[in-house]
């Protein structure tokens, strides 16, 4: 699989030649294109392969300083989104142009793709393993192998491209016993690679501690949030390192920079090379790079794009993303990585979830929840979907009808304990943690 299958792309040289013709005194260029061959399986069988493409252009111009946006999806005629670029830029105000000049780059492609065969016979496996155990529980698994290829052209000479192949897969068992329903699942991103036993042995570990339902504990006790739910938390962090919501006075950040905001025993980094993903440069041409936000619970840093970081008088810090196609760039995070600080690094090592919960007397294991995570204020409220109560050390069973409530900067400032099993959520890299000053409702 190679993204030399696609069609050509629209030339994106042409596309600048034709703005400078048209009287835009600037230009930009941002190309993606993808292309995947995913594997479905549904009730334990091999469902469908499909192949899915996208290509997609976006020009970005400026005449008499006023910006002008136009997105295509496939085959256009250069000029028609020229012309329609121009139109839109005759609706906005002027602003400043901000384009970075550079070279021609292109970059080395990262990752290997994985032939579907594999992909299959990977699916197999897995589900193969789980109702060897389980053999009433129904699977659904998607593999998939993906090739992601960007390139971003202006009108100052900048000309970067790099191509992305990433590997992931996800596993779901249904197991319904009476009028009790249970679905649990995981998955994994990674490069060159995927373990479908370690994924049915998550799959599985977390079907045995469901076998048993029992009481809701009630008040506050220690949550431990596995990686895969500890990524709610992580997302209004993100929020609140953004420049934009610095500018906007929405963080409660904002005037904090070189005081401690969470516990000291947490670093949080951005890493663009590290794990699955790469990003060598964000979507305004500027190289990414290396940043800590936060150094033993001290902020250090916000991230910001262009406009952002001029207007906080700190520059960019490479991190100017667009939402989509049709997006301006906006301040963005790319691998961030949460981890402990140097003064925990030892304490933390080779923690793993089990030891975790065998530090707890009393205590709720959060794997899976129903609804959305907290805003940027960092209050939330969210329905339980998969936990465990756990009592001296270790889990007795599966809670239903639970809710957890709290603030996520009071949670993060009354840690606990962190573990050494950090894993990938998308773009997230993010261990198990226990906090403390959550409020637990649920049936008894």
């Amino acid at each position: 699989m190679g993204l030399d299958e696609l069609q050509p792309e629209m030339p994106a040289e042409q596309l600048l030649e034709l703005a400078a013709r048209a009287g835009a005194e600037a230009a930009e260029v941002f190309q993606s294109r993808s292309l995947s061959r995913p594997v479905f399986f549904e009730a334990n069988r091999l469902k469908q392969l499909e192949s899915t493409q996208s290509e997609g252009t976006a020009l970005r111009l400026w005449q008499d300083g006023r910006p002008g946006l136009a997105v295509a999806y496939g085959p256009v005629e250069p000029q028609a989104l020229v012309d329609r670029a121009l139109a839109l830029s005759q609706l906005n105000e002027p602003e400043a142009i901000e384009l970075t000049t550079g070279s021609k780059v292109f970059y080395p492609d990262v990752g290997e793709a994985i032939a579907v065969e594999q992909l299959v016979g990977w699916g197999k496996e897995a589900i193969a393993l789980v109702r060897e155990a389980y053999p009433e529980s129904l699977c659904t698994a998607e593999w998939e192998c993906e090739a992601e290829s960007t390139r971003l052209l202006n009108s100052e000479g900048l000309d970067f491209s790099y191509t992305d192949t990433t590997l992931s897969c996800f596993l779901s068992a249904e197991w319904i016993r009476g009028d009790d329903f249970l679905s649990v699942s995981d998955g994994q991103i990674q490069r060159g690679n995927l373990d479908p036993v370690a994924l049915a042995q998550e799959v599985l570990q977390r079907l045995e501690w469901a076998k048993e339902n029992v009481p809701t504990p009630s008040g506050r006790v220690p949550i431990l949030f596995t990686s895969k739910a500890a990524d709610m938390i992580w997302g209004t962090v993100q929020a609140a390192l953004s420049g934009k919501q610095v500018i906007e006075r929405a963080s409660p950040w904002s005037d904090r920079l070189g005081e401690q905001v969470i516990s000291d025993a947490l670093t949080i980094s951005q890493h663009p090379s590290r794990g699955p993903f790469s990003c060598p440069f964000d979507d305004e041409g500027t190289p990414t790079r290396p940043l800590v936000f936060i150094q033993d619970g001290v902020l250090q840093l916000f991230y910001t794009d262009r406009t952002s970081g001029r207007l906080l008088g700190s520059g960019t810090t490479g991190n100017g993303f667009r939402p989509g196609l049709g997006s301006y760039p906006t301040p963005g995070l790319f691998n961030l990585l949460i981890e402990p600080s140097a003064m925990m690094a030892s304490a933390t090592a080779n923690k793993s979830l089990l030891d975790l919960i065998a530090s707890l007397d009393e205590g709720l294991v959060l794997d899976q929840m129903l609804g959305g995570g907290a805003g940027i204020s960092g209050d939330f409220s969210v329905n339980v979907d998969l936990g465990y109560r756990v009592k001296q050390g270790q889990i007795v069973g599966r809670v239903k009808d639970t809710m957890i409530s709290g603030n996520v900067y009071t949670a993060l400032n009354q840690l606990v304990d962190i573990g050494s099993d950090a894993d990938w959520n998308g773009a997230c890299y993010t261990p198990s943690l226990i906090v403390e000053g959550l409020s637990v409702t649920g049936r008894h």
